[in-house]
């Protein structure tokens, strides 16, 4: 059990080598079960969230905690990634924890082209549409996660686009 440390310290006390990000329904049981228990065979502490977890409207403390205490955070953009509120929350938590820890931030692009993300066209514009009409009272937020999305997606990362 990690022992409390003082905040000024630039990283927080590790619990987690990886928190990894991403759509369940889109990469739970193909690629991200994978490179999860990739990352187990080599010893790499890593956060994955489980199907068990309570939904909300809002990110659990416990999610958030998670993102804060991980060294690394893997998001993994697929197709359906933006439609999710809960993705593009923990996005914004990642994107947080990158400017005030120095968090490493490593963006896959699964199945879905990085401009996809960065302009939010096809299914990312689609996603936004949807929630422009659904959340009309919290746009402030909707240009938060486009914020989010761009900055994520201009991060050195990798494309697999025609990976199975």
């Amino acid at each position: 059990m990690a022992s409390s440390t003082s905040s000024s310290s630039t990283t927080l006390q590790d619990k987690y080598d990886v928190f990894l990000s991403f759509r369940g329904e889109d990469t739970r049981h193909n690629f991200t079960s994978h490179l999860y228990a990739a990352f187990c065979q080599k010893k790499i502490r890593t956060f994955i969230d489980d199907d068990g977890l309570k939904r909300g409207d809002e990110i659990s403390p416990a999610l958030l905690k998670a993102i804060e205490e991980s060294k690394i955070s893997v998001i993994i953009f697929s197709k359906e990634y933006a439609s999710s509120k809960w993705c593009l929350d923990e996005l914004e938590k990642i994107l947080e924890c990158k400017e005030k820890n120095g968090q490493m931030v490593m963006p896959v692009f699964y199945h879905i082209n990085p401009s996809d993300v960065r302009k939010q066209t096809g299914s990312f514009k689609d996603a936004f549409t949807k929630h422009e009409k659904k959340f009309k009272k919290m746009l402030e937020k909707i240009q938060r996660w486009i914020a989010a999305l761009i900055e994520a997606s201009n991060l050195s990362g990798w494309d697999l686009m025609g990976f199975d």
